[in-house]
Protein backbone atom coordinates (compact mmCIF):
# COMPACT_ATOMS: atom_id res chain seq x y z
CA UNK A 1 0.00 0.00 0.00
CA UNK A 2 1.17 3.67 -1.10
CA UNK A 3 0.99 6.12 1.68
CA UNK A 4 -1.55 8.14 2.24
CA UNK A 5 -1.62 12.02 2.52
CA UNK A 6 -3.89 11.80 5.21
CA UNK A 7 -6.16 8.78 6.15
CA UNK A 8 -9.41 9.14 7.45
CA UNK A 9 -9.98 7.59 10.70
CA UNK A 10 -12.66 6.38 12.95
CA UNK A 11 -12.54 6.80 16.30
CA UNK A 12 -15.45 5.30 18.32
CA UNK A 13 -14.78 5.04 22.65
CA UNK A 14 -15.09 7.72 26.03
CA UNK A 15 -14.84 10.77 26.41
CA UNK A 16 -13.40 12.12 29.93
CA UNK A 17 -13.49 14.70 31.67
CA UNK A 18 -10.41 14.55 34.01
CA UNK A 19 -9.47 15.94 37.03
CA UNK A 20 -5.62 16.28 37.36
CA UNK A 21 -4.06 16.37 40.85
CA UNK A 22 -0.43 16.36 41.44
CA UNK A 23 0.91 14.72 44.69
CA UNK A 24 3.53 13.44 46.48
CA UNK A 25 2.57 10.09 46.47
CA UNK A 26 -0.87 8.00 45.62
CA UNK A 27 -2.51 7.40 49.14
CA UNK A 28 -2.86 3.94 50.55
CA UNK A 29 -6.34 2.64 51.52
CA UNK A 30 -7.40 4.81 54.56
CA UNK A 31 -4.57 7.91 53.85
CA UNK A 32 -4.93 11.10 52.71
CA UNK A 33 -1.95 13.08 51.38
CA UNK A 34 -2.09 16.59 51.03
CA UNK A 35 -1.42 17.79 47.38
CA UNK A 36 -0.07 20.57 45.60
CA UNK A 37 -1.99 21.33 42.50
CA UNK A 38 -4.87 20.58 40.64
CA UNK A 39 -6.30 21.30 37.26
CA UNK A 40 -8.78 19.94 34.30
CA UNK A 41 -7.65 17.99 31.70
CA UNK A 42 -9.27 16.97 28.08
CA UNK A 43 -9.24 12.82 28.33
CA UNK A 44 -10.78 10.01 28.10
CA UNK A 45 -9.34 6.79 26.02
CA UNK A 46 -11.28 7.55 22.87
CA UNK A 47 -11.12 11.08 23.30
CA UNK A 48 -7.48 11.05 23.97
CA UNK A 49 -6.90 8.62 21.28
CA UNK A 50 -8.66 10.93 18.46
CA UNK A 51 -6.91 14.03 19.63
CA UNK A 52 -3.41 12.00 19.21
CA UNK A 53 -4.73 10.45 15.44
CA UNK A 54 -5.68 14.29 14.61
CA UNK A 55 -1.85 15.46 15.61
CA UNK A 56 -0.31 12.99 13.41
CA UNK A 57 -2.18 14.17 10.59
CA UNK A 58 -4.89 12.05 9.90
CA UNK A 59 -8.45 13.19 9.32
CA UNK A 60 -10.71 12.16 12.40
CA UNK A 61 -14.30 11.70 13.31
CA UNK A 62 -15.66 10.21 16.80
CA UNK A 63 -18.65 9.09 18.04
CA UNK A 64 -19.19 8.52 21.13
CA UNK A 65 -21.78 10.12 24.34
CA UNK A 66 -21.26 13.24 26.55
CA UNK A 67 -24.08 14.66 28.69
CA UNK A 68 -25.61 18.03 28.77
CA UNK A 69 -23.30 20.08 31.18
CA UNK A 70 -20.87 21.76 31.78
CA UNK A 71 -18.12 18.55 31.52
CA UNK A 72 -19.63 17.56 28.04
CA UNK A 73 -19.18 21.06 26.87
CA UNK A 74 -15.57 21.44 27.89
CA UNK A 75 -14.81 17.92 26.21
CA UNK A 76 -16.68 19.28 22.78
CA UNK A 77 -15.09 22.31 22.55
CA UNK A 78 -11.44 20.47 22.87
CA UNK A 79 -12.70 18.11 20.11
CA UNK A 80 -13.57 20.87 18.08
CA UNK A 81 -10.28 22.92 18.66
CA UNK A 82 -8.33 19.41 18.35
CA UNK A 83 -9.47 19.17 14.70
CA UNK A 84 -11.64 16.10 15.72
CA UNK A 85 -15.14 15.85 13.54
CA UNK A 86 -17.82 15.88 16.29
CA UNK A 87 -21.13 15.52 14.74
CA UNK A 88 -21.58 11.74 15.48
CA UNK A 89 -20.89 12.49 19.63
CA UNK A 90 -24.37 12.76 21.18
CA UNK A 91 -24.95 15.20 24.17
CA UNK A 92 -27.55 13.29 26.62
CA UNK A 93 -30.18 15.23 28.76
CA UNK A 94 -30.40 13.86 32.54
CA UNK A 95 -26.83 12.04 31.89
CA UNK A 96 -24.15 13.42 33.15
CA UNK A 97 -20.33 13.08 31.04
CA UNK A 98 -17.59 10.46 31.90
CA UNK A 99 -15.07 12.11 34.15
CA UNK A 100 -11.60 10.71 35.83
CA UNK A 101 -9.63 11.61 38.60
CA UNK A 102 -6.01 10.94 38.40
CA UNK A 103 -3.82 11.55 41.39
CA UNK A 104 0.19 11.77 39.41
CA UNK A 105 2.83 11.55 41.89
CA UNK A 106 6.56 12.73 42.63
CA UNK A 107 7.83 9.82 40.13
CA UNK A 108 5.07 10.67 37.05
CA UNK A 109 3.26 7.57 37.86
CA UNK A 110 -0.48 7.92 38.38
CA UNK A 111 -3.40 6.56 39.41
CA UNK A 112 -7.27 6.91 38.20
CA UNK A 113 -10.97 6.51 38.93
CA UNK A 114 -13.38 6.95 36.07
CA UNK A 115 -17.51 7.31 36.21
CA UNK A 116 -18.15 6.27 32.90
CA UNK A 117 -21.57 8.27 32.93
CA UNK A 118 -22.64 8.77 29.01
CA UNK A 119 -20.20 6.55 28.18
CA UNK A 120 -22.08 3.77 29.04
CA UNK A 121 -25.44 5.06 27.11
CA UNK A 122 -23.85 5.29 23.67
CA UNK A 123 -26.47 4.06 20.99
CA UNK A 124 -25.35 1.41 18.77
CA UNK A 125 -27.41 2.44 16.12
CA UNK A 126 -26.12 6.05 15.72
CA UNK A 127 -23.25 3.81 14.44
CA UNK A 128 -25.05 3.54 10.97
CA UNK A 129 -24.79 6.43 9.98
CA UNK A 130 -23.12 6.22 6.25
CA UNK A 131 -21.70 9.60 6.35
CA UNK A 132 -18.99 8.12 9.32
CA UNK A 133 -17.78 5.64 7.52
CA UNK A 134 -17.09 7.45 4.24
CA UNK A 135 -13.48 6.53 2.94
CA UNK A 136 -12.47 5.51 6.17
CA UNK A 137 -8.67 3.68 6.26
CA UNK A 138 -9.12 2.25 9.91
CA UNK A 139 -11.39 2.32 13.43
CA UNK A 140 -9.71 2.98 16.77
CA UNK A 141 -11.79 0.78 19.83
CA UNK A 142 -10.99 0.84 23.55
CA UNK A 143 -12.62 -0.91 26.46
CA UNK A 144 -14.35 2.30 28.23
CA UNK A 145 -17.71 1.86 26.02
CA UNK A 146 -20.09 -1.32 26.21
CA UNK A 147 -19.04 -4.15 24.19
CA UNK A 148 -21.97 -4.10 21.87
CA UNK A 149 -21.03 -0.56 20.68
CA UNK A 150 -17.48 -1.35 19.71
CA UNK A 151 -18.85 -4.58 18.21
CA UNK A 152 -21.24 -2.60 16.38
CA UNK A 153 -18.59 -0.10 15.13
CA UNK A 154 -16.65 -3.07 14.07
CA UNK A 155 -19.07 -4.82 11.75
CA UNK A 156 -19.45 -1.34 10.68
CA UNK A 157 -15.79 -1.19 9.77
CA UNK A 158 -15.60 -3.89 8.08
CA UNK A 159 -18.50 -3.19 6.10
CA UNK A 160 -16.53 -0.31 5.18
CA UNK A 161 -13.33 -1.80 4.16
CA UNK A 162 -11.81 -0.31 7.13
CA UNK A 163 -9.16 -1.88 9.04
CA UNK A 164 -10.47 -2.27 13.26
CA UNK A 165 -8.27 -1.82 15.63
CA UNK A 166 -8.85 -2.47 19.49
CA UNK A 167 -7.17 -1.06 22.37
CA UNK A 168 -8.37 -3.75 24.51
CA UNK A 169 -8.21 -1.82 27.83
CA UNK A 170 -8.83 -1.62 30.59
CA UNK A 171 -8.84 -5.33 30.77
CA UNK A 172 -11.89 -7.62 30.52
CA UNK A 173 -12.67 -10.88 28.37
CA UNK A 174 -13.35 -10.32 24.54
CA UNK A 175 -16.37 -11.65 23.12
CA UNK A 176 -15.62 -13.79 20.38
CA UNK A 177 -17.60 -11.74 17.81
CA UNK A 178 -15.63 -8.84 18.61
CA UNK A 179 -12.36 -10.75 18.27
CA UNK A 180 -12.58 -11.87 15.26
CA UNK A 181 -13.37 -8.94 13.93
CA UNK A 182 -10.24 -7.43 15.24
CA UNK A 183 -7.13 -6.80 12.71
CA UNK A 184 -4.89 -5.11 15.35
CA UNK A 185 -4.83 -5.19 19.26
CA UNK A 186 -2.91 -3.20 20.83
CA UNK A 187 -2.61 -3.97 24.76
CA UNK A 188 0.08 -3.09 27.50
CA UNK A 189 1.77 -5.46 29.99
CA UNK A 190 -0.35 -6.11 32.67
CA UNK A 191 -3.15 -6.63 29.44
CA UNK A 192 -1.24 -8.82 27.56
CA UNK A 193 -0.70 -10.98 30.60
CA UNK A 194 -4.64 -11.16 31.03
CA UNK A 195 -5.22 -11.97 27.29
CA UNK A 196 -2.90 -14.89 26.67
CA UNK A 197 -1.31 -15.69 30.73
CA UNK A 198 2.46 -14.68 29.49
CA UNK A 199 3.90 -12.14 32.28
CA UNK A 200 5.42 -9.28 30.70
CA UNK A 201 8.47 -7.61 32.32
CA UNK A 202 10.77 -6.59 29.80
CA UNK A 203 11.11 -6.29 26.05
CA UNK A 204 12.09 -10.13 25.72
CA UNK A 205 8.59 -11.38 27.47
CA UNK A 206 6.62 -8.48 25.53
CA UNK A 207 7.30 -10.27 22.38
CA UNK A 208 6.73 -13.50 23.17
CA UNK A 209 3.40 -12.12 24.49
CA UNK A 210 2.76 -10.80 21.70
CA UNK A 211 3.69 -14.11 19.80
CA UNK A 212 1.45 -15.90 21.41
CA UNK A 213 -1.33 -13.57 20.92
CA UNK A 214 -0.65 -13.28 17.25
CA UNK A 215 -2.00 -16.89 16.91
CA UNK A 216 -4.98 -15.27 17.76
CA UNK A 217 -5.30 -11.77 16.14
CA UNK A 218 -3.38 -11.00 12.38
CA UNK A 219 -1.34 -8.09 14.25
CA UNK A 220 -0.46 -7.13 18.04
CA UNK A 221 1.23 -4.87 19.93
CA UNK A 222 2.47 -5.03 23.56
CA UNK A 223 3.63 -1.81 25.11
CA UNK A 224 6.35 -2.67 27.83
CA UNK A 225 6.32 1.07 29.72
CA UNK A 226 9.96 2.04 30.01
CA UNK A 227 11.09 -1.43 28.36
CA UNK A 228 9.44 -0.53 25.44
CA UNK A 229 7.28 -1.97 22.86
CA UNK A 230 6.93 -5.15 20.74
CA UNK A 231 5.02 -6.13 17.85
CA UNK A 232 4.22 -8.82 15.50
CA UNK A 233 2.06 -8.64 12.07
CA UNK A 234 1.40 -11.99 10.30
CA UNK A 235 4.00 -12.81 7.28
CA UNK A 236 6.69 -10.42 8.97
CA UNK A 237 9.77 -10.35 11.42
CA UNK A 238 8.67 -9.42 14.77
CA UNK A 239 9.81 -5.82 16.06
CA UNK A 240 11.17 -4.97 18.86
CA UNK A 241 11.83 -1.49 19.88
CA UNK A 242 13.74 -0.07 22.88
CA UNK A 243 11.94 3.01 24.89
CA UNK A 244 13.28 6.14 24.07
CA UNK A 245 15.34 8.12 27.32
CA UNK A 246 13.47 10.83 28.09
CA UNK A 247 12.83 12.97 31.27
CA UNK A 248 9.93 11.81 32.36
CA UNK A 249 7.20 14.09 33.35
CA UNK A 250 3.75 12.05 33.74
CA UNK A 251 3.03 9.02 32.14
CA UNK A 252 -0.57 9.94 32.05
CA UNK A 253 -2.46 9.26 28.44
CA UNK A 254 1.01 7.80 26.78
CA UNK A 255 -0.93 4.81 25.84
CA UNK A 256 -3.28 6.69 24.28
CA UNK A 257 -0.63 9.08 22.53
CA UNK A 258 0.84 5.98 21.36
CA UNK A 259 -2.33 4.41 19.91
CA UNK A 260 -2.97 7.48 18.15
CA UNK A 261 -0.25 7.71 16.19
CA UNK A 262 0.02 4.31 15.48
CA UNK A 263 -3.01 3.22 14.05
CA UNK A 264 -2.76 7.04 12.13
CA UNK A 265 0.72 5.60 10.57
CA UNK A 266 -0.95 2.03 9.57
CA UNK A 267 -3.60 4.08 7.73
CA UNK A 268 -1.51 6.14 6.05
CA UNK A 269 0.14 2.23 4.30
CA UNK A 270 3.61 3.00 6.53
CA UNK A 271 5.25 0.09 6.99
CA UNK A 272 4.10 -2.01 10.33
CA UNK A 273 8.03 -1.63 11.51
CA UNK A 274 7.96 2.04 10.39
CA UNK A 275 4.13 2.85 12.71
CA UNK A 276 5.53 0.95 15.60
CA UNK A 277 8.73 3.39 15.41
CA UNK A 278 6.34 6.32 14.78
CA UNK A 279 4.24 5.81 17.72
CA UNK A 280 7.23 5.33 20.30
CA UNK A 281 8.56 8.58 19.45
CA UNK A 282 5.02 10.07 19.98
CA UNK A 283 4.45 8.17 23.28
CA UNK A 284 8.31 9.50 24.17
CA UNK A 285 7.15 12.84 23.65
CA UNK A 286 4.26 12.97 25.26
CA UNK A 287 5.88 11.69 28.70
CA UNK A 288 8.51 14.11 28.47
CA UNK A 289 6.14 17.17 28.12
CA UNK A 290 2.36 16.16 29.75
CA UNK A 291 0.51 17.71 32.31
Amino acid sequence: MSPSAQPVIVVVGSLHYDIMVDAPDRPRKGETVTGHAWAPKFGGKGGNQAVSAATAGAKVRMAGAVGDDEFGRFLMARLEASGVEASCVRRLAGTGSGMSVAISDAQGDYGAVIVSGANLRIDPATLSDPGLWQDTGALILQNEVPDAVNTAAARAARRAGAMVCLNAAPFRALPDELAALVDVLIVNAIEAEELCGREVTDLASATAAAQDLAARFPAVVVTAGGSGVAGVRSGETPVALEALPVRLVSTHGAGDAFVGALVAALASGRAFAESLATANEAAARHVSASK
